[in-house]
């Protein structure tokens, strides 16, 4: 039975034993079913090793989340190669010779670019923990400046880091001269740069951005059409979270070329509008009803001294009453409260007085013709 089995495993097909095959399929299997638990372990090695004795501001658990998923494609393609190295490749096929190109060194190059890429991929994942810690430490400080700071250079060294591992993808897989190459693109510098005008000028806003400080992440800001707070200035754009909730991206260009309103820096709120009061309203009514609220504005004591109440237009269906006055508060939850107190306040003046709001009216004639 032994030599039965024995005698099985040994037979050949295209240059390898049915042994070799059983191998090969153990070990994918094996790399399939331990690459999660290999890579968990390579976390906490890492995490050990690296972080722990440096850091105390972030868990392993933050660590394991970054890198558990590159480590699993890592560790599977180390199985790979193992496996694949068990087999022989059968002169069959009609491979050709060791430097020639055919198909295992289109395999090998496409198992090279594969790695590199998951080689990348933790790199980056790395940067990214790095960049973790660093936001923690920031969000301890009082400036804001760290806090946009950190996520700019992470996603720039993340950039360097995909430059560095397409260059080595280049010499290690294609042969080609990296150092020719490199200075072959200053010929093709101006050709190269004006196809990435666009980039190139996001990149330059993002650095007037950090010397300038128009703004800092936190602010609440107005650039054109879009109200919103800062939530992360990035190399090419900044993200702004507007007041319905929704995440605009604008480029950084648009940042620094369009009129920026920071709200965030406003001493006080400000608030106009007006009240428009029907045309039976006589004069002395009016007179007081404003003189009124222009005593409750200038008390109130979240309003300065510069509240203007005044009676302005004569309009098409009402005498309208200016109401200009400013709050002492830059949070929004809080200038709604106080703008309804106000607001309730001034329509009971009006209903004290006796007056009444005028609304969009149209009376009609009709004139009967005789006989």
């Amino acid at each position: 039975m032994k030599e039965q089995l024995q005698n099985i495993l040994d037979q050949v097909f295209l240059g390898n034993s049915v042994e070799q095959y059983f191998l090969f399929i153990g070990i994918m299997l094996c790399g399939f079913l331990f690459k999660e638990i290999l890579s968990k372990l390579l976390t906490s090695i890492l995490f050990r090793v690296m972080v722990k004795r440096f850091s105390s501001e972030v868990t392993k658990e933050e660590f394991r989340r970054l890198l558990v998923v590159p480590l699993e494609v890592l560790t599977f393609l180390v199985f790979l190669y193992i496996a694949f190295d068990r087999l022989n490749y059968p002169p069959e096929l009609g491979l050709p010779a060791k430097d020639e190109l055919g198909l295992k060194r289109v395999l090998q190059r496409i198992y090279s670019i594969f790695l590199i890429f998951s080689l990348t991929w933790v790199v980056m994942r790395l940067v990214d923990f790095a960049g973790l810690i660093f936001s923690k430490r920031a969000a301890k400080t009082q400036s804001k400046l760290d806090d946009q700071l950190v996520p700019f250079f992470v996603d720039f060294i993340k950039v360097i880091v995909v430059i560095i591992g397409f260059f080595v993808m280049l010499g290690t897989v294609f042969k080609v001269n990296v150092a020719g190459l490199v200075a072959g693109l200053g010929v093709g510098g101006l050709a190269i740069a004006f196809a990435a005008k666009e980039s190139l000028e996001n990149l330059l806003a993002s650095f007037t951005i950090f010397l300038d400080h128009p703004f800092v992440v936190g602010d609440l800001v107005q650039v054109g059409e879009v109200t919103g707070t800062i939530e992360k200035i990035g190399f090419r754009s900044t993200r702004i979270r507007t007041m319905e909730k929704s995440y605009v991206t604008l480029p950084n260009k648009h940042m620094i070329d369009k009129p920026l309103d920071n709200l965030t820096l406003r001493t006080f709120r400000r608030v106009k509008f007006d009240i428009t009061l029907t045309y039976s309203t006589t004069s002395q009514q009016i007179k007081s009803i404003v003189q009124d609220i222009q005593y409750f504005i200038d008390h109130y004591p979240r309003t300065n001294q510069d509240g203007r109440v005044r009676f302005m237009n004569l309009g098409p269906h009402s005498k309208d009453v200016m109401v200009l006055y400013f709050i002492d508060t830059i949070d929004w939850d809080e200038y709604v409260n106080i703008k309804e107190e106000i607001n309730y306040k001034i329509v009971e003046i009006v209903e004290q007085h006796g007056a009444e709001f005028a609304f969009p009216t149209q009376t009609v004639y009709m004139k009967q013709e005789t006989d």
